[in-house]
């Protein structure tokens, strides 16, 4: 497992949340089996950057919670590969504060939601029809029942 851990925001708090990014990897690839390495970067940044971005890729001109960048346009767990490069997720850091007020959970909980969210987008899962939203939001739930609880 390798992954890069990089936070563009001024707040150093986030450092410490780093070693429940291990923690979800290794959940994840045991949910999934995978076999391979998985590399990817997490990337924290302010909500005017995350703006930029998914307007520009997506073409939606307001702030979201994160957003997925694969480095594959599908990906086949299947793959003889021994590290599998799965691409970048950036995570706003004002969303995470402020969805936890909303949702009333922790600020781990929140970050290691979107965290989760992210990395399965990357792994291939979606949720733009109900089917494939409840197969992706309920593996979330067993990733992390044991990581950062409801």
């Amino acid at each position: 497992m390798q992954f890069t851990y990089l936070n563009m925001t001024s707040e150093k708090s986030w450092k410490n949340y780093r070693k429940l990014i291990v923690s979800i990897m290794n959940e994840t690839k045991k949910e999934l089996k995978i076999k391979q390495n998985l590399q990817f970067s997490i990337i924290l940044v302010e909500e005017s950057y995350i703006q930029m971005l998914n307007k520009t890729y997506r073409h939606k001109d307001i702030p979201t919670d994160v957003i997925s960048f694969a480095s594959l346009d599908s990906l086949s767990i299947q793959v003889k590969e021994s590290t599998l490069e799965l691409g970048d997720i950036f995570i706003n850091v004002q969303a995470i504060r402020q969805q936890a007020l909303t949702y009333q959970h922790s600020l781990k909980r929140e970050f290691s939601f979107l965290v989760t969210h992210g990395l399965l987008h990357l792994l291939g899962y979606d949720h733009l029809v109900p089917k494939e939203e409840k197969i992706m939001f309920n593996l979330q739930e067993v990733i992390l029942r044991d990581i950062a609880p409801r």
